[in-house]
């Protein structure tokens, strides 16, 4: 089933209330994905999103938006966010934190949901664990997708970028009609500096460090479930499912 899912008040915060889905597709799930960029979280959260329902709450979305927002449309926890950004700085766990409790209504939804790029850190899951308590907010799992760097940098390494239009390709999984140019806008297409294999490993081993210490955390909460990200996107899906449902069977006995 491929439900439309309304993101308003996620990407945009305050002010900008989402209809809550008509349509229930069972209980409701409460995910935390967690994975290295490259990793494929975009892809099953989406296919999550059709089979489980909740909407894929990805903060990098809202960062990414928010940087082409104008400055009267901000929150001050944004304004401080894309300052950040645009020096070339992270943004702190207390802002990140506060962007999130902004947007409380998304996860006390009924309709669930999928939280990619938070939490980040220990200390911010921590943080999260307490924004759901006084919510009444339960998390059913987390959902680790692992991935070994070399597969990774391969992944990464074939993906393909428009600079005019943003479109992205894979050279191998999804080639443009015609090779190197952009199917929307004819551009030629370019190989970021942040997939070249250099710049992967750095963000790779980025991931790893601050990662390992939260995926003990979760482990430690019974909620951790490890997920390997090898094979095409269908396959993983499937993987990720009878994951889930062992680790909710388990739960229930």
């Amino acid at each position: 089933m491929n439900l439309q899912r309304d993101r308003s008040a996620w990407l945009h915060g305050p002010g900008h209330p989402c209809q809550e889905p008509s349509t229930q597709i069972g209980r409701p799930y409460r995910l935390i994905l967690l994975g290295a960029p490259g990793v494929g979280k975009g892809t099953q959260a989406a296919l999550l999103s059709s089979a489980l329902g909740g909407c894929h709450l990805s903060t990098g979305d809202i960062f990414r938006l928010a940087r082409s927002t104008g400055p009267g449309e901000l929150t001050p926890a944004m304004h401080v966010a894309v300052d950040r950004m645009k020096r070339g700085e992270l943004v702190s766990d207390t802002t990140v934190l506060q962007i999130v409790r902004e947007r409380l209504g998304c996860l006390t939804c009924r309709g669930g949901f999928l939280l990619d790029g938070f939490p980040r850190t220990v200390p911010q899951a921590a943080a999260l664990d307490v924004l759901f308590q006084h919510a009444g907010v339960r998390l059913d799992a987390v959902v680790s997708y692992e991935l070994a760097e070399a597969e990774i940098i391969r992944r990464i390494g074939g993906r393909r970028t428009c600079p005019a239009c943003k479109a992205v390709f894979h050279e191998q999984l999804r080639p443009p009609k015609r090779a190197g140019l952009c199917d929307r806008c004819g551009t030629a297409l370019v190989l970021r500096d942040d997939d070249q294999p250099g710049a992967v490993h750095v963000r790779q081993q980025a991931y790893l460090e601050s990662t390992a210490p939260l995926l003990s955390y979760y482990h430690q909460q019974g909620l951790l479930v490890h997920v390997a990200a090898i094979g095409t996107p269908e396959e993983v899906f499937s993987r990720t499912l009878l994951a889930l449902a062992v680790h909710f069977e388990r739960g229930a006995s």
